[in-house]
C-alpha cells in the first residue's frame, strides 16, 4: 500500500505539463497511424471484458483518440468515460467513439479531495499514459486510480520498458517527456501501490514510422488488493 503519511503529495509538487498536451494536439490521429497494431492493448482490454459484468463503468486514462480501448469497451456494453490532457485527442475520441463520454482533464484533477469527481468505476485502463509523468508522480497517480475504483476493482496498464525519468524525446515531429521502469521495478511500483498483478505480457513493438524506435511494451492486468 502507498504510505499516505510520507513522500510527496500533489500539494507539494509543481506539476510540469508544459508542451505535453500541445505535442499530442499536433500529433492527432497520426499516433494511430504510427501504432496501427495494438495487439497487447487489445488483449488487455479483452481481459477486462472477460472479467467484468456487462454495464460496468470503465475509466480510460489518457484515452487518446479512443481507439482501440474506449471503442472496445463500448462495444462490449460498458459505460465508458475517457480523460486526456490533449484537447485535440479528446475531440477525436468524441468523433470516433460517440458512445463514450470524454473529458479534457489531468488525472491529478481526480485525486482524493481534488477539483473534479467522475464517480467510481469497476475498472480503469492506463495504456501508455503513466509514462508521460515524472516518476515522482506515478505513485500519486496510482493512489488516485485506487481512489477511483470500487473495492476489488480492476486496473489494466502498459508501460514501455526503459530506465528513464522525465526525459525529453523526439516523437512524431514533436518533443514529449517520458518515464519508464525496468520490468522488476515496475512490478514493485504497482504492487507497492496496492495492486495484485493477475496477468503480465510483453511485446517487442516496431512502430510503423521510421522516426520512432522499436520498444518493449509491458502490459499488466491487476486487481486492487
Amino acid at each position: 500500500m502507498i504510505n499516505r503519511n510520507k513522500g510527496p503529495d500533489y500539494e507539494s509538487l509543481q506539476l510540469h505539463r508544459e508542451g505535453q498536451a500541445e505535442a499530442f494536439d499536433a500529433i492527432g490521429d497520426r499516433y494511430d497511424e504510427a501504432f496501427p497494431h495494438k495487439e497487447g492493448q487489445v488483449s488487455a482490454g479483452e481481459w477486462l471484458i472477460r472479467s467484468l459484468p456487462t454495464g460496468s463503468r470503465v475509466l480510460d486514462l489518457g484515452c487518446g483518440t479512443g481507439v482501440p480501448t474506449a471503442r472496445q469497451m463500448v462495444d462490449a456494453g460498458f459505460e465508458v468515460v475517457g480523460i486526456d490532457l490533449s484537447r485535440g485527442m479528446v475531440e477525436l475520441a468524441r468523433e470516433y467513439v460517440p458512445g463514450a463520454t470524454f473529458h479534457q482533464m489531468d488525472l491529478a484533477d481526480l485525486r482524493p479531495g481534488g477539483p473534479r469527481d467522475l464517480g467510481r468505476f469497476e475498472a480503469a485502463a492506463a495504456f501508455f499514459s503513466l509514462l508521460m509523468l515524472p516518476r515522482m508522480e506515478i505513485p500519486l497517480a496510482l493512489l488516485t486510480v485506487r481512489h477511483l475504483l470500487v473495492p476489488g476493482g480492476l486496473f489494466a496498464l502498459s508501460m514501455v520498458e526503459a530506465d528513464v525519468d522525465d526525459v525529453p524525446i523526439p516523437f512524431l515531429g514533436n518533443t514529449i517527456r517520458v518515464s519508464g521502469y525496468l520490468r522488476e521495478e515496475l512490478r514493485t511500483v504497482i504492487e507497492t501501490a496496492g495492486f495484485r498483478i493477475v496477468e503480465e505480457t510483453s511485446y517487442a513493438y516496431a512502430p510503423a514510422v521510421p522516426d520512432v524506435p522499436p520498444e518493449e511494451q509491458i502490459f499488466l492486468c491487476c486487481q486492487m488488493c
